[in-house]
């Protein structure tokens, strides 16, 4: 019993030793004085356009990524309206299901090139302001370079105010992709053969090219018209301050939450267009001449979900990131996606370009 206490003991000594040591060893760590230059929430600017040179858009029904360009105004502490385009850069970089489709289709149908428009608006039911605080690092010019890389940067935690936004989101999607015909059928075990003219007649499984026998690797198109509902929480610093001894001090994050349900009123996908002859499917004389084939055995999902995070700053040059996970309303089986996307430049502004004059 007297050895565990001692145990104990020296173990209570041990740790109170090392965090004084950790504590007391750097000789820059003194208190720091401050002067407040601004700390208001509500003065930020009206208007954002964030343009996005790179997005990266993990979706289940075709992997892509592009540039894009998304705006935001916020009129005073009433509403604000968003809207967004984003479209892949090229067939090969990267609109992974258009490549596939261009590679080694053996369809007619044209691929559709993936793109995305999304306008909305967000009303606020609840915008106040309540005490917080926030961290800000404490830095010197002379810290620049490799000096500032192989340094532990000290803080400070700043008292400021936030405004806090609860939000009610309304708004609508429209996005276009390629769809590999093979992968949905898999995914919702169907076979070729159950999409079918007209007439009946079967999409042939295989076709002979060059003498030799090929799997049909089909492709179509996709359309969806999206409607959104849902909610958002969002945090507003906008404060700054100068340090006696360092370089000034500035949060002026506008960070949203927020957490949407998709519903589609209208997804169409287009039928399979097929030029078949005889020589390619000896087995079925059927087939011959151009035949179109009836997607409406793939079933396709009207809702969907998706739970995002955006942050931008309030300054009149800056970048903003953002980042999205959900379901898409469209085929079924093939709707996840996971999204990113940073924007740099990002143009802000009030909006307020009137000056006093007076008579001379």
């Amino acid at each position: 019993m007297i050895r565990k206490n001692h145990f104990l003991i020296f173990l209570a000594v041990l740790l109170f030793t090392f965090q004084a040591y950790a504590q007391g060893d750097r000789k820059d760590k003194t208190a720091v004085t401050y002067e407040e230059i601004y700390d208001e929430p509500y003065s930020i600017n009206k208007l954002f356009v964030q343009i996005q040179p790179l997005y990266g858009d993990l979706f289940a029904t075709n992997v892509n990524a592009g540039f894009g360009l998304e705006t935001t105004y916020y009129q005073k502490d009433k509403f604000d309206i968003h809207a967004a385009f984003r479209k892949s850069y090229s067939q090969k970089f990267y609109d992974f299901t258009r490549d596939l489709a261009v590679k080694n289709s053996t369809v007619d149908n044209r691929a559709q090139v993936f793109t995305y428009y999304e306008l909305g608006g967000t009303y606020h039911i609840k915008d106040f302001e309540q005490s917080s605080k926030t961290k800000m690092f404490l830095f010197k010019n002379s810290y620049k370079g490799n000096k500032w890389a192989a340094r532990v940067p000290l803080s400070a935690e700043i008292p400021c105010k936030v405004r806090k936004i609860y939000g009610v989101r309304l708004g609508g999607i429209v996005w276009n992709s390629s769809v590999d015909v093979n992968r949905a059928l898999a995914k919702q075990k169907l076979t070729m053969d159950q999409l079918k003219t007209a007439d009946g007649i079967s999409l042939p499984d295989t076709l002979v090219m060059n003498g030799e026998s090929r799997q049909m690797n089909a492709f179509t198109n996709i359309y969806t018209i999206n409607g959104y509902v849902g909610g958002s929480i969002t945090w507003i610093r906008n404060v700054a301050v100068n340090f006696d001894k360092f370089e000034e001090g500035i949060d002026d994050l506008i960070l949203t939450a927020y957490f949407d349900i998709l519903v589609a009123p209208s997804i169409k996908l287009d039928d399979v267009y097929y030029t078949g002859s005889n020589e390619k499917n000896p087995g079925n004389p059927d087939v011959v001449g151009t035949n179109i084939y009836k997607v409406s055995p793939i079933k396709t999902q009207s809702f969907g979900f998706r739970a995002g995070l955006e942050g931008k700053f309030n300054r009149t040059w800056g970048w903003s990131y953002g980042g999205e996970v959900g379901y898409r309303p469209g085929i079924q089986g093939q709707g996840f996606y996971a999204l990113i996307k940073i924007a740099f430049p990002v143009f802000s502004t009030n909006l307020d370009y009137k000056v006093e004059s007076f008579g001379k």
